[in-house]
């Protein structure tokens, strides 16, 4: 188990790992990094290389969060507990922990990624994976409160830091386990600190909002 176990760590964190942003950025030409607010997040690309490309990159982070989830599903079926029913296996509670797990390191992928020194995004699609895939009615409660803070103000960051917060009481008010409130509680306050410069701007009153002025399109390279 003890190698099956560091398997599905290693391979979580890699899928997590991929710089999704960074990629589609680089393909036009971009170094993201450089521009807007320098992260590589779908926010960023959407204020500097448009719709289109930021709807691709939000869900790509996302896909990543729920397919490290997945494929720990698998690993424990094909390889642990190969049944169809999880009640009657001897320990239902090692399943959940793989996956809990596994969503964890494809978070911790994003946002601390191999490829780019360990600077990476701010891990809100890929947690929205995560827990889109390990508890859907939360996910949805913590979503419905992204959609209404955003609407309301126009500030992907507010809306982010609102719904990281809804989170852990949403996984708690829909009757998950301790372990599964504990992570998303951990989870929402890492969203929380990686959001830190956009708190310190909302303070100031200079964080962009979506619809206002776009920047100047970046040099391509010829």
């Amino acid at each position: 188990m003890a190698a099956a176990f560091i398997t599905l760590v290693v391979l979580s964190y890699l899928l997590g790992s991929i710089p999704t942003g960074f990629l589609v950025a680089k393909a036009k030409g971009v170094d993201i990094r450089s521009v807007g607010s320098g992260n590589i997040g779908a926010t960023n690309v959407f204020r500097i290389l448009g719709k289109g490309a930021g709807i691709f990159v939000l869900t790509a982070d996302a896909v990543k969060g729920a397919l490290a989830v997945r494929i720990a599903e698998t690993v424990v079926r094909e390889f642990f507990f190969p049944t169809d029913n999880l009640a009657n296996i001897g320990r239902p509670e090692v399943f959940y922990h793989f996956r809990e797990i596994a969503g964890i390191c494809a978070i911790l992928g994003h946002n601390y990624t191999c490829w780019l020194k360990f600077k990476g995004g701010k891990g809100i699609a890929t947690t929205a994976g995560v827990f889109a895939a390990l508890a859907p009615a939360a996910f949805g409660i913590a979503l419905a409160a992204w959609l209404v803070v955003f609407a309301a103000s126009r500030y992907v960051s507010l809306a982010s830091i609102v719904a990281a917060v809804a989170l852990p009481l949403a996984v708690w008010l829909t009757g998950n386990g301790g372990l599964l409130i504990g992570v998303s509680t951990a989870l929402g306050a890492l969203a929380i600190y990686k959001h830190k410069a956009n708190i310190q701007r909302l303070r100031d009153g200079t964080e962009n909002r979506i619809g206002a002025k776009k920047p100047a399109p970046p040099e391509t390279k010829t």
